[in-house]
């Protein structure tokens, strides 16, 4: 019987009741082992002292550039910039592939992101054929809700134009309908068309599979028995279109390939020479980034790898170390701050609006005014070229430009002649990309119907970190904090509130608040702009915070310290409310994330816009008139606006912080497309010589996955 247990039973049938073995207690000796407590026991030194001991690998020939033996690979939703480091301009390839199925083919439909009219209803310009007796007021006679969406929109657009004395037609909608629903295309020979397309269909489509140009360029895939898809979806896979994640790493492994062994010259033999910068979004999802490193490593077998983020290579390309970049893409729309060389992880904000939409948005708005064009498919790859480049050379956020104009554009379909239409617009051009700073038109809830994560989160390596990029970010946490309820206010003595009266006593002359702004403060009463409301919020001064005790703020009854309760308390998917929030909002809430006044200005007098989007006429300007302060709402002396003043800074202006002239936009260097500076940073990156810590081998990769990938960078 076992000492010090009284009355213990003897097990007659000697059967344990368990097959666990209990592990041996640890040998008090060799808890004072050195074991990997020093630098060179890690695998890094040991990775060193292998290769100095290994023999010399052959020089390099002394014609070779800097960076020609490294990679620079930019995945994105439309195209995948890829090229060498020594390279001035990157290869543009369509992330699109086509692979031949056994019929039938499923018709592709095209996800409309955008609201849309009632059926039925295509009267042109029904928000204007009611006048009213102010040239700039937009009268709704309809009760559409896409009317009155537009018609807030529109009411915007012309209260800059008031704000800047510009003169509005008020029957310009009518005279562009009129003029584009009696337009017939003209005809252009095939001989007189230096641009026509070459048209894979027929006898020549029998290749198994195409990549990028030729993709787009298969006359009819479904005749075809090709299935053309996109592997990547903003900052993600593309889960709608494909039923497993295999089948998405497959196709961008052969688009890789494909491009690297017919424009590149490298051939898959060579692979174990290059290293790969691999740029991944700054908003990372970490299942995607593992899968295409593991990808890269070792399917494809190349030598080394190091991954940056989209908004550091930004700065690397552009020659800053401090802004605030802005990555409008096609699909969504990325904001972060960049410090002295470090992404910081709580200004990142990740917005579902991009290019996409707004080409969306303009075919929208030019179907109201009878658009020439009738039979367009957006889900033909020729009919959504035609909308880009009229959103290329159309679009504009210059309130200058909104005039009746005159456009012209050809259509080059299979086996058909090009056709030459001309449309005639008048504000179309500005309200379309003006869906960045006025999202309520885009529907965001339908944007993700169909998506679904297969790369289960809750499966990782390190089952004991906690991964920031799953968190929810403190500007996404601002930007929420609107839809969270109102606090129960606490009941204050006597004494608190006498002194609470003391302390608010700030009135000026008139009676009303005088803003005081406490140099440095972090938080500041802004109002959070409500995108589900059809109107803006009115400006009003920032107010002072009332102070409130230590005791009792940071504090409960029972002296114990109280989490501040966040959106996700209350049931709030934060980074989708989030991704709603207009452009110039998320900004400046991204500043604020990353500290007080000092910051917020540093950040928002640094601003570096970058993608497609970032072309469009008018952009920095569009950004920086909607930070316009107000001088009055900072005077010592303050006093009321107007009412006529309230409108005219409702129109073009936000306050901001104390002593900040004006949001100040950085232009991409000269002579650089903002479309490559991300993969120029990134190839910036490869040529540096600081880049030798940074490369995770086949061998780190294979004893330590994703950790190894976490020691070598800054932001993982």
């Amino acid at each position: 019987m076992p000492r010090g247990i009284p009355n213990a039973k003897r097990d007659d049938t000697g059967i344990k009741y368990t097959a666990f073995h209990v592990p041996l207690a640890i040998n008090p000796k060799h808890l004072g082992s050195t074991y990997l407590k020093s630098e060179n026991q890690t695998i890094w030194s040991r990775n060193a002292q292998r290769k100095s001991k290994a023999p010399p690998e052959e020089p390099a020939a002394p014609e070779q550039r800097r960076g020609s033996q490294v990679i620079v690979v930019h995945p994105g939703s439309r195209f995948t910039r890829i090229g060498r480091a020594s390279d001035v301009t990157p290869l543009s390839v369509p992330t699109v592939i086509a692979r031949k199925t056994k019929p039938p083919v499923t018709t592709p439909t095209f996800v409309e992101g955008i609201s849309r009219p009632r059926k039925g209803r295509r009267n042109p310009r029904p928000a204007e054929q009611k006048q009213g007796r102010d040239e700039y007021e937009v009268v709704v006679s309809s009760d559409d809700p896409f009317e009155e969406k537009i018609a807030a929109i529109t009411m915007s657009l012309r209260d800059r134009m008031r704000f800047y004395k510009l003169r509005v037609s008020r029957n310009a909608g009518s005279i562009a309908s009129t003029y584009n629903d009696s337009r017939k295309p003209e005809i252009i020979a095939e001989h007189n068309d230096p641009y026509r397309i070459d048209w894979i269909d027929g006898p020549n489509a029998n290749e198994d599979v195409l990549v990028g140009e030729q993709a787009l360029r298969i006359a009819d895939p479904q005749a075809s028995n090709y299935m053309v898809r996109w592997p990547i979806y903003g900052s993600n896979f593309n889960t709608r279109d494909y039923p497993s994640i295999q089948l998405i790493l497959s196709d961008i492994e052969v688009l890789l390939r494909a491009t690297l062994q017919d424009q590149l010259g490298i051939e898959p033999s060579d692979y174990q020479k290059y290293s790969v910068v691999l740029i991944i979004p700054d908003f990372w999802n970490r299942s995607y980034v593992r899968e295409l490193v593991h990808m890269l490593l070792v399917s494809m077998g190349f030598k080394q790898l190091c991954t940056q983020q989209e908004s550091l290579a930004a700065t690397y390309g552009a020659g800053i170390s401090n802004a605030c970049v802005v990555d409008i893409g096609a699909k969504n729309t990325s904001v972060a701050c960049v410090d002295e060389g470090l992404v910081i992880a709580d200004t990142r904000i990740a917005l579902g609006v991009g290019g996409d939409d707004i080409t969306e948005f303009l075919y929208v708005l030019l179907d109201r005014i009878c658009f020439p064009y009738r039979d367009i498919n957006l889900a033909r790859s020729y009919d959504w070229n035609v909308m880009e480049d009229l959103k290329t050379r159309m679009c504009t956020l210059l309130e200058v430009d909104v005039a009746l104009n005159l456009y012209d554009f050809i259509v080059r379909k299979p086996a058909q002649p090009a056709e030459k239409y001309s449309i005639r617009v008048y504000d179309e051009i500005i309200l379309a990309p003006m869906s960045i700073f006025e999202p309520r038109v885009i529907e965001f809830d339908r944007k993700r119907v169909g998506t679904n994560d297969m790369l289960h989160s809750d499966v990782t390596e390190e089952i004991l970190d906690q991964h920031p990029s799953d968190q929810v970010t403190q500007a996404m946490t601002i930007s929420t904090q609107h839809l969270m309820p109102a606090p129960v206010p606490e009941e204050n003595s006597p004494d608190q509130q006498d002194g609470s009266a003391r302390m608010q006593d700030t009135s000026g002359p008139d009676g009303e608040p005088r803003p005081v702004a406490t140099e440095g403060s972090a938080d500041m009463s802004m109002d959070v702009i409500d995108v589900e409301e059809e109107s803006k919020p009115p400006i009003v001064p920032p107010q002072k915070q009332t102070q409130q005790s230590p005791s009792k703020s940071a504090r409960g009854q029972s002296g114990e310290p109280q989490a501040q309760p966040s959106p996700e308390d209350f049931g709030i998917d934060v980074c989708f409310e989030a991704s709603k929030l207009p452009l110039d909002v998320a900004i400046f809430n991204s500043a604020r994330a990353a500290g007080g006044d000092e910051k917020i200005r540093k950040y928002l007098q640094a601003v570096l816009v970058i993608g497609g989007t970032a072309r469009i006429s008018g952009m920095a300007h569009a950004l920086e008139s909607r930070y316009v302060k107000s001088m009055m709402f900072y005077k010592e002396e303050f006093t009321k606006p107007s009412e006529s003043d309230v409108k005219r800074l409702q129109a073009i202006a936000t306050p901001l912080v104390q002593n900040m002239e004006k949001v100040q936009i950085i232009p991409p260097p000269k002579d650089v497309d903002p479309r490559v500076l991300v993969w120029k940073g990134g190839a910036v990156l490869g040529k540096m010589d600081g880049c030798s810590e940074l490369w995770v081998t086949q061998n780190d990769w294979d004893v330590m996955g994703m950790r190894g990938l976490k020691e070598r960078c800054f932001f993982i």
